[in-house]
């Protein structure tokens, strides 16, 4: 589950951190993952506390929101910190820029960070990285980051906390009459226009019901169900699951089918790898690609690439996410685990290309 947490609702009207409120989720977030479940956090605030640390009034340039970014970035560390440690978890800061998400090798290292802090019991905190980020590049609002995170972790939630319950008709604050939408299950034209303006607050945060749905469109493609809910009411997880009131935008399928149908039909594969006959029948049954059965490697690509799988007959069998460039595939091709780190100095491990990042053809199906 990815959590979003913008600022309009974890920074007080003085410009410090609802510290109280941020409490009260914590020990809702801590119970929901006692079940078995993983959170990842996506949150905002860090220019909102540095403005107040710098004294930073009005309308800020770019200059001003980086700096306030940085003075801000270890306060909101500080108070997720002492929100968690009640319950003995530890978090784990995440600064990504949309590189970091759209760039595949970045892509893949920023995935791999997250998976192992989730294996060690940490909730990551991710925000975006306003100190480097440029005005032409950056995600602009948490929505999208947090849509970006959860297409990035195969997530099978993504939780958008608001300042309203869910999605409406029109404003229910300008019109008493507005109806609520408990389910959206496609986004069209008429959904969007729904949405309206931001509903930021004067001075803090930059979102609004606008980029939740756009952030939705991301979530749900990449096969994440998207729930849009008050985060003023107290235990937002403990109300979802007992059926509290929410928008939820229904995802288009599976996490793991989206990404396999985007690895298999909508990269341009760089390179290829041949494999042996044994190689070829693991990646069938499902199997990662070692370095053991790769017999050549073809064309020019870099590590996070889509490459083309061919067994030894000549036939694509499927395609995969090159976990090594094309220079070190061909050092480590044929290789025994065990004698990688001898050739190439480093080990970023047996496989060249993981299961999970692997798309095999069945037929005419994927």
């Amino acid at each position: 589950m990815v959590l979003k947490v913008g600022s309009a609702l974890l920074i007080r009207a003085d410009g410090h951190a609802a510290q109280g409120w941020l409490d009260a989720l914590a020990a809702d977030a801590a119970a929901f993952r006692a079940g078995g479940r993983q959170v990842i956090v996506v949150t905002s605030g860090a220019v909102a506390l540095g403005r107040r640390v710098l004294n930073l009034n009005g309308k800020l340039n770019l200059e001003e929101k980086q700096a306030a970014a940085a003075a801000g970035q270890t306060r909101l560390m500080r108070a997720w910190e002492t929100a968690f440690a009640p319950h003995g978890l530890a978090v784990a800061q995440a600064l990504l820029t949309p590189e970091d998400t759209e760039r595949r090798r970045r892509w893949l290292n920023a995935r791999a960070t997250l998976e192992t802090l989730l294996r060690h019991d940490a909730v990551p905190v991710i925000n975006e990285n306003d100190t480097v980020a440029t005005q032409e590049l950056r995600y602009g609002d948490n929505d999208r980051l947090a849509a970006r995170v959860a297409q990035m972790i195969s997530a099978d939630a993504l939780i958008l906390l608001s300042d309203v319950d869910g999605l409406y008709d029109r404003d229910p604050r300008a019109h008493a009459d507005a109806r609520h939408l408990p389910e959206v299950r496609a986004i069209t034209p008429e959904v969007e226009a729904m949405a309206g303006g931001s509903n930021a607050m004067a001075g803090v945060g930059s979102g609004g019901m606008r980029t939740k749905i756009e952030a939705a469109k991301i979530a749900t493609a990449a096969g994440c169900a998207v729930a849009i809910t008050s985060g003023v009411e107290p235990a937002p997880f403990a109300r979802l699951a007992g059926g509290g009131k929410a928008t939820w935008f229904i995802a288009a399928g599976p996490a793991k089918a989206a990404y396999k149908a985007w690895i298999a039909g909508s990269l341009d594969p760089q390179g290829a790898l041949v494999v042996d006959a044994g190689a070829a029948r693991a990646l069938l049954a499902g199997k990662s690609l070692l370095a053991a059965g790769v017999t050549d490697v073809r064309g020019r690509f870099e590590k996070g690439d889509a490459v083309r799988l061919i067994d030894d007959r000549g036939a694509e069998i499927g395609r995969g996410l090159a976990r090594y460039d094309d220079a070190d595939a061909r050092r480590i091709k044929g290789l025994r685990s065990d004698a990688i780190e001898a050739t190439l100095g480093y080990d970023d491990g047996a496989m060249l290309v993981h299961a999970d990042d692997l798309a095999i053809h069945m037929g005419d199906k994927t």
